[in-house]
């Protein structure tokens, strides 16, 4: 068990982490060739450029202003400096509404809920005598906060059951307050938003076969039937994986002959490498001459490949963006069935273009549900079988568990300090390393579950790292490492007692959380600011690869918010905020340290360094959303288990309408809102199109979403399509179809109505 001393141990190390981290991150930034590394995004903007500095060659690189080292944390003031209207046009909608999750859990919610536990909650636990009078249980001054010091059958309970109504109602009011401001958010950036080909564009997938047509004249004739008013142009996706992976494989090379070149420069010596994987074995050769061979070699099957994809009908996938010559017309496509059969026709807004996910759309449409149920199911078991290594982390807080597992260490072991170290920093490193390739695993099943964009893309893995979370991190901990012994008795138990049993388990398990929250939090969000391996890799590409400003420009890579591993691990702080306000509010200021100072760092990062590589106008909060309500029932199901052990009759049940609320509230907040982030409303759509032809009459958009959604590898070559035939299609007055062409006379004519009846 856990002390205050253990606490205050693990305390010391990651403040003096964190501080080490930041102290780095103040000096590094400031240096003239770290410049690239802590400030990319203005340079891509074209606002900053390598900083000058007057006197020798030495100030070229390390600053010398002795006054710049006395403010180190003059970046925090800075990064809250600048107003939330200005950080959506610098950063977008996207990077806003993600900080804005740590306001909504740090300012929003956690603080007035730690006001009102420490003024009500602790005190009544602290006045308890349970803890005191009980000879047999091993406890710390940490537990005497909790509610395991309130004695059973107390009446001082019910202060925990009315402050777990205050508590979810305020946390209604505050969820239902930003959602409503995040949907006003969303529909004023798209109204306001500067023109964009997706707002043109919907994405048609399963497109039926025609025996009669091609799919590119298939998409035409139905488009220009259904659609005869409003239809543009269409762009037919092609699968171009085999000759994407030879134009990546061939730039790799590049790179290295780049890289050899430079060196040879340099020497004046002529370079050599080994055939061999990664030039570790094989016959030495010249370097320069062994990859310029490999580059021809390359070259020739990627222009065959090329050839092939061009000119073959079975690359071309049923799928197609479809672009439209007003919003309005593409909103109506995107929000409604094309066709009686539901399954054929499918619309949707097409990503932009910069969002599409290429790989995917070359995975038939009827293979997506068998490999999302095959996935379903490997999830489970990856959940599963993590409780192995998260069992043992876990084993590593208790000390007999520990002897046990290193009994030659028993000595040691017994040392004071060392006990505190264990207790109080090894278990949440040791799961944060556990940690680590987990979301590559996730977002590898999530692309093999096809979806077509890295947006959509990253929301299941958030969606299945959440998962994960809340059953191995959260639930994992609790029963593994308070209740190792007890696990088959508490698997024997009906699904009804489950509640109950956790909820017995949940006060013991405050130390820990408190523990991983300093080494995941504190240290980790300072981490985060110094950006350690971009400040390596950018240095070594700069000192061995770069030979031009372009060059440098491609190695100064500022990198993305990782949407798909920060959200839920701020779903994780949520949860335990959610679940510890009434149990053990002492967790509380732990949560807002962390909130508070992971808002100032990511938000000095979207302003100076993140360049998010697709923007989704915050698409993603209705997930948000539904993640927190999840863990407010959590809270209240397992507030009503642990009040069920407290012996204080059937007045427990007075929790049970607070989950039944919740879901009502849930249910209401998706009627009121959600449609704002899966639908554009028509009006809006009109109000737009009709500015921008009285302000841009002669626009020409068919020529400005002429190449928008061609896949990157066809861009510049002879697969685009030729401007003039598509100012021929729009001019024709006919609808084209191969099919009414092979019945009529060479000399007969299609009309549109004709051609209408055979759709």
């Amino acid at each position: 068990m856990a002390s205050l001393r253990d606490i205050a141990t693990a305390a010391a190390i990651n403040l003096l982490s964190a501080f080490g981290f930041l102290m780095a991150f103040a000096i590094l930034r400031i240096q003239p060739f770290n410049d690239r590394v802590y400030f990319p995004k203005w340079y891509k903007k074209g606002i900053r450029s390598s900083p000058t500095r007057s006197g020798g060659s030495a100030s070229k690189f390390v600053n010398l202003d002795c006054r710049t080292y006395c403010t180190f944390l003059n970046w925090m003031p800075a990064a809250l400096r600048m107003p939330e209207p200005e950080l959506v046009e610098h950063a977008g909608l996207d990077s806003v509404a993600y900080i804005r999750i740590y306001l909504l859990g740090h300012l929003k919610i956690f603080v007035p809920l730690a006001v009102m536990a420490f003024a009500i909650l602790a005190p009544v636990n602290w006045t308890g005598d349970t803890l005191e009078r009980s000879k047999d249980i091993d406890y710390s001054d940490i537990d005497k906060l909790s509610i395991s010091n309130v004695p059973d059958g107390s009446n001082r309970l019910w202060a925990h059951i009315i402050m777990s109504y205050l508590f979810s109602f305020w946390t209604f009011y505050m969820l239902y307050s930003e959602y409503g401001v995040l949907a006003t958010m969303r529909l004023d950036y798209l109204a306001s938003e500067l023109r964009r080909p997706d707002q043109f564009t919907v994405l048609v997938q399963n497109i039926p076969p025609d025996p009669d047509e091609s799919v590119s004249e298939h998409v035409q004739h139905f488009f220009r039937v259904n659609h005869p008013d409003h239809y543009l142009t269409h762009q037919i996706v092609y699968n171009a994986n085999k000759l994407a992976a030879l134009v990546a494989e061939k730039r790799s090379l590049q790179n290295w002959y780049i890289y050899y070149q430079n060196k040879y420069e340099r020497t004046s010596n002529r370079p050599t490498t080994k055939t061999g994987f990664m030039g570790l074995w094989g016959a030495e050769v010249d370097a320069i001459d062994h990859y310029t061979s490999l580059i021809q070699k390359l070259s020739e099957e990627e222009a065959a490949e090329r050839e092939r994809v061009s000119h073959d009908p079975d690359s071309i996938v049923p799928a197609a963006f479809v672009s439209f010559k007003s919003r309005w017309g593409a909103a109506v496509c995107a929000q409604t069935q094309q066709n009686r059969n539901p399954t054929i026709w499918l619309t949707e807004w097409a990503p932009e273009p910069r969002d599409v996910y290429w790989d995917n759309f070359a995975i038939p449409y009827f293979e997506l549900t068998i490999r999302r149920l095959i996935v379903a199911v490997a999830l489970f078991f990856l959940i599963f079988f993590f409780m192995i290594p998260i069992t043992f982390v876990q084993s590593l807080a208790n000390l007999e568990e520990f002897e046990k597992f290193f009994p030659f260490l028993k000595p040691l072991i017994q040392v004071e300090s060392v006990k505190s170290v264990i207790q109080g920093f090894l278990p949440g490193i040791a799961l944060k390393i556990f940690l680590a390739l987990l979301p590559k695993i996730l977002m590898t099943m999530s692309i093999i579950e096809g979806y077509p964009s890295f947006s959509s893309l990253d929301r299941r893995s958030a969606a299945k790292y959440h998962m994960f979370i809340l059953v191995n991190i959260f639930l994992g901990s609790v029963i593994t490492g308070s209740a190792l012994q007890q696990l088959k008795t508490f698997l024997e138990k009906p699904p009804t007692e489950i509640p109950e049993t956790i909820g017995e388990f949940i006060p013991l398990k405050a130390n820990f959380f408190i523990t991983y929250i300093m080494v995941d939090g504190w240290a980790g969000i300072a981490a985060e600011s110094l950006r350690l391996v971009p400040l390596i890799l950018f240095h070594l590409k700069n000192a061995f690869l770069v030979k031009t400003e372009q060059d440098r420009a491609e190695a100064m890579d500022p990198g993305c918010i990782d949407f798909a591993v920060n959200e839920p691990r701020i779903q994780l702080y949520i949860l335990l905020g959610l679940v510890y306000s009434p149990i053990t509010p002492l967790l509380l200021p732990f949560i807002i340290i962390f909130l508070a100072f992971a808002y100032v760092v990511f938000r000095n990062q979207i302003i100076n360094v993140y360049d998010q590589k697709y923007e989704s106008a915050a698409a993603f909060w209705p997930d948000v959303h539904k993640r927190i309500i999840i863990s407010l029932i959590i809270s209240q199901l397992l507030l009503l288990g642990l009040l069920s052990t407290k012996k204080i009759g059937k007045s427990y049940f007075a929790v049970l309408p607070l989950p039944v609320l919740t879901i009502w509230f849930y249910a209401f907040c998706k009627g009121r809102f959600e449609s704002a982030f899966v639908k554009f409303p028509l009006q809006e759509a009109m109000i737009k199109d009709t500015l921008e032809r009285a302000t841009e009459p002669n626009f020409n958009l068919k020529a400005y979403l002429k190449n928008a959604y061609m896949h990157p590898v066809f861009k510049g070559t002879d697969m685009e399509k030729p401007l003039e035939s598509l100012f021929e299609e729009e001019g024709s007055p006919l609808v084209p179809t191969t099919r009414i062409a092979n019945k009529q006379s060479p000399s007969s004519t299609a009309s549109p109505a004709s051609s209408q009846s055979h759709t």
